[in-house]
């Protein structure tokens, strides 16, 4: 079995099993998109494979580094349970986090990790503000908080859920992610050709022995070891692959806004960009993610708490500024 298929058992197929319910067509050399983006609408930061079906569960448990627990496939791709790999990495995990609630809401932290880490598909949630958290379920519960892109099966999944949630439920899993410490889990790299990858539903995926592509005008994010994220393992790292000059050019517009582009991040982000009060912090966040965010702003899919702010702060960036900012942001400590 090829690290591919592997990876496709994980939380890719996981959320797209669990959500179509049911079997799909099996597409796995579903091509990436262009290293070229549009003028409009940075189609890279969207991957989206709808197609891609996962192998059957052997019954084998599976492990990962560093831990003694094993879990089966069945086990993962199960919404209503989050595998936790370390338990003493994190204090107790409310039920909402580890089991959800039958029938509608799944566990956040099947999706989101038993420690907020995320992955490119969504937010990492450790350490954001539980104002910020809160707010933002009921901004996708009102829809306010809407998608520009694709209606790709982990958004609808999560508008799904935030309609289902008690405000209690959504207080606890607020104030249990808050409280746990970002990881740096990414490192961002700068080149003009890059690895081949394939799209596998929502995620890239490394092409095994399949050469290299140039990187275009785009971000490449990709778990370093698919083994380990299959599992939803919250120590799991990634590479963002970025243009060259891509962090430096970021940086000059994170700290200056370029001569009226934008507006200096640290503004509302804080000095660090690790977040101030109830504005969430951005460093060290995934840079798929980030772009996804600024293109929505600019779009005013999402119109939600923020948006007013956010709106004149995009609404000039350009597709490479994206690119740029997110590879900037992302390169620094959480």
């Amino acid at each position: 079995m090829t690290n591919l298929t592997r990876f496709a058992l994980g939380t890719l197929a996981i959320v797209g099993i669990a959500f179509c319910g049911g079997a799909m067509a099996q597409t796995p050399n579903a091509p990436a998109p262009s290293a070229a983006t549009s003028n409009s609408f940075p189609a890279w930061a969207y991957p989206w494979a709808p197609d891609f079906k996962s192998a059957p569960d052997d019954g084998v448990p599976r492990h990962v580094p560093d831990s003694t627990q094993a879990f089966t496939i069945t086990q993962e791709r199960d919404l209503f349970f989050a595998p936790d790999w370390h338990p003493d990495d994190h204090p107790a995990m409310p039920d909402v986090v580890a089991h959800g609630r039958p029938p509608d809401v799944r566990a956040c932290g099947a999706c989101h990790r038993v420690e907020g880490t995320g992955g490119p598909e969504n937010a990492s949630l450790a350490g954001l503000p539980a104002a910020y958290i809160a707010q933002q379920m009921a901004d996708y519960k009102s829809g306010a908080r809407k998608f520009a892109g694709p209606q790709r099966v982990p958004v609808l999944l999560m508008t799904a859920i935030a309609k289902a949630t008690s405000d209690e439920d959504v207080q606890a899993a607020a104030a249990y992610f808050s409280s746990l410490k970002p990881k740096s889990l990414i490192k961002v790299v700068e080149a003009d050709t890059i690895p081949k990858t394939q799209i596998a539903r929502v995620f890239y995926a490394l092409v095994k022995d399949g050469g290299t592509e140039p990187i275009g005008e785009r971000i490449v994010e990709t778990p370093v070891n698919a083994e380990q994220f299959e599992h939803r393992d919250s120590r799991s790292q990634f590479i963002a692959y970025v243009p060259k000059g891509s962090i430096a050019k970021g940086e000059a517009l994170a700290k200056t806004g370029g001569a009226g582009i934008t507006t200096p991040c640290a503004t509302c982000h804080g000095p660090e960009l690790r977040g101030a009060a109830s504005v969430p912090g951005i460093a060290g966040r995934s840079p798929s993610y980030l772009v996804r965010q600024i293109y929505d702003f600019q779009q005013h899919a999402r119109a939600g708490s923020g948006a007013a702010q956010m709106a004149p702060v995009v609404e000039k960036l350009s597709p490479d500024d994206m690119i740029s900012l997110a590879a900037y942001v992302s390169s620094l400590q959480p």
